[in-house]
């Protein structure tokens, strides 16, 4: 792995993460994982979210005072900050010490690699701007052009499988038509398998963006071994 183009970008969703107590077995398995794809030479980008602790606080919050957007943003990047220290501790022998806050920052995003690390870490940023944003940001700034969204549907549908039940699984689409079908705002706690806003940019820059269920570890590796694997494909 001599370049940037090399480095994967990997967007971790919070549900795997903490789908309502933090979910230590998938963590040994993912950590697993990762570390024998670092010894073959991969470099990685995990981007966290924030879960259900996310949920959990704005609902409490909610319960107590009214919330602006703003306060729900807040409460989703500082779960998501906690989430990616979490990360960070248990690469931490992997991993580059400093956590990315903001994807825009004037530094070169590559010299979290400079000292031979495996991975470079990052959370949310500012209000108005998901995980997806921010990850979708990274993977343009290091050069990439694939990002893997896993979270815990298999794949994307063409609307809501729990609204609709004849719903149809997409297997691979083009931004424009994928676009058409996840709209154009953002707000928090939006339930899309890909922000639309960081839709847009994926869209502009040409990424490939795959998304997969984070818990089947297998088909990830499939993933990042260019193999057969389940996800739904945007390109």
């Amino acid at each position: 792995m001599n370049n940037k183009n090399d480095i994967i970008v990997i967007s971790l969703g919070g549900s795997l993460i903490v789908p309502k107590r933090i979910d230590w077995r998938f963590l040994k398995k993912f950590r697993e994982l990762i570390i024998c794809e670092i010894k073959k030479g991969k470099r990685f980008a995990i981007i966290t979210g924030g879960g259900y602790a996310a949920r959990e606080y704005a609902q409490v919050a909610s319960k107590v005072t009214k919330l602006t957007r703003d306060d729900l943003d807040w409460l989703g990047i500082h779960t998501t900050r906690l989430n990616v220290h979490l990360i960070k501790t248990i690469f931490r022998q992997y991993a580059n010490p400093r956590i990315n806050k903001n994807p825009r920052t004037k530094e070169n995003l590559t010299s979290h690699f400079a000292k031979g690390e495996g991975i470079m870490v990052a959370a949310g940023w500012r209000p108005g701007w998901s995980t997806d944003f921010v990850a979708t940001i990274i993977t343009e700034r290091l050069g990439a052009k694939k990002l893997i969204n896993l979270s815990n549907i298999k794949y994307a549908y063409d609307k809501d499988p729990k609204k609709y039940p004849d719903a149809k699984i997409i297997k691979e689409i083009n931004w424009k038509n994928f676009r058409k079908i996840v709209g154009n705002r953002w707000d928090p706690g939006l339930n899309m398998p890909f922000d639309p806003v960081a839709s847009k940019l994926a869209q502009k820059n040409k990424l490939e963006v795959i998304i997969a269920e984070g818990k089947n570890l297998k088909n990830l590796k499939n993933i990042l071994e260019e193999k057969k694997f389940q996800g739904t494909v945007i390109k």
